[in-house]
């Protein structure tokens, strides 16, 4: 296949389960769950900021929520499977430990071309962007679809042993589920223009989601668990000036950029974060509120909510920003 010098987003699209849940609807299901255990009414929300999170039908599988967007996604580019060149599966959630879930998603989608996984936490995407760039503008593939689907409410924490057990289990009632979908393509023109990732991998167990082995033998995933002090110390340790250093090196500031798409577990943790980098937080894409924690979908969930309310173009320039578990960090530069 002949070199192509860059590559572009062609798209992107969202599937959103039908049923959602809000907060106060998932306090009252903790107080029925756990009747000796007194749920502090409205603390979800102040620690959070979520409102509402999405939730898939119990059967459904990470692969399904990804396939939904995907077909949404070429419907709206003109492409059908078979002209794929390559699926790039990126998501917290998957369908099984091993195949990769990719192959789920190319055989429901009726493709026929190259898959693999990547997984990074909720920095997923952004490294599935940086990788499909590279096949691309290195002359290995044209047209990568990069899929997402997120399950994560299956984590919710609805057990408490006791009321010590409520404020840890705060980060599990904010998950949402959620598929969603990118599709990058050779170009002309530049449409990727830069990417720089940085980690703290001292801090891995700040915020970790483990296998745990079954009675039985086998391993499943154990509940979700931050510690918030190591966590805080770990982001701070963080190189943060990677996440400026893609529009630095081409002379931009946060101020160029129509939108900066920021992962956002909280919507503290975002203040924080744009605080730390000296980002306008109303620069930022704000989701956390009526769509909860989507995991490595928020990225492109926010892409598509900024498109569909106008505030981005084709032409425009956006950031995409992320530090996840870890820890990681990263910072996608596009030209939309």
């Amino acid at each position: 296949m002949s070199r192509s010098r860059y590559s572009r987003v062609a798209g992107v699209a969202v599937h959103l389960p039908e049923d959602s849940l809000t907060t106060p609807r998932l306090e009252d299901l903790l107080a029925e769950r756990n009747p000796g255990v007194q749920v502090p009414r409205g603390l979800i929300e102040r620690h959070s900021g979520v409102r509402r999170r999405h939730v898939a039908p119990p059967e459904s599988m990470a692969s399904d929520l990804a396939v939904a967007a995907a077909r949404r996604l070429l419907r709206q580019t003109g492409h059908a499977p078979p002209s794929l060149d390559l699926i790039i599966y990126a998501g917290v959630s998957g369908d099984a430990v091993e195949p990769a879930t990719g192959h789920m998603v190319a055989a429901k989608l009726g493709a026929n071309c190259p898959v693999f996984d990547v997984r990074d936490a909720c920095n997923s995407v952004l490294r599935a962007i940086h990788l499909a760039d590279a096949l691309i503008t290195g002359g290995y593939h044209r047209t990568v679809l990069i899929a997402c689907g997120e399950v994560v409410t299956a984590g919710i924490q609805w057990r408490l042993e006791s009321q010590e057990d409520f404020e840890p289990a705060i980060p599990s009632y904010t998950v949402s589920d959620s598929g969603t979908a990118l599709l990058l393509e050779s170009s002309a023109t530049p449409g990727v223009l830069g990417d720089r990732f940085g980690a703290n991998s001292a801090y891995w167990e700040s915020s970790i989601m483990p296998f745990v082995r079954d009675p039985l033998g086998g391993f499943g995933a154990g509940p979700f668990a931050i510690d918030p002090v190591s966590l805080a110390i770990g982001v701070q340790k963080l190189d943060l000036s990677v996440l400026r250093q893609p529009l630095a090196e081409r002379g931009l500031g946060w101020e160029d950029m129509a939108v900066v798409c920021v992962h956002q577990p909280s919507l503290a943790a975002l203040h924080w974060l744009c605080e730390l980098i000296e980002l306008p937080p109303g620069k930022a894409e704000v989701t956390i509120a009526d769509h909860g924690n989507l995991a490595a979908s928020t990225l492109p969930m926010q892409l598509r909510s900024a498109e569909e309310a106008g505030r981005l173009k084709r032409g425009d320039l956006v950031a995409l920003v992320g530090v996840a578990s870890g820890l990681s960090s990263g910072t996608v530069l596009l030209r939309w």
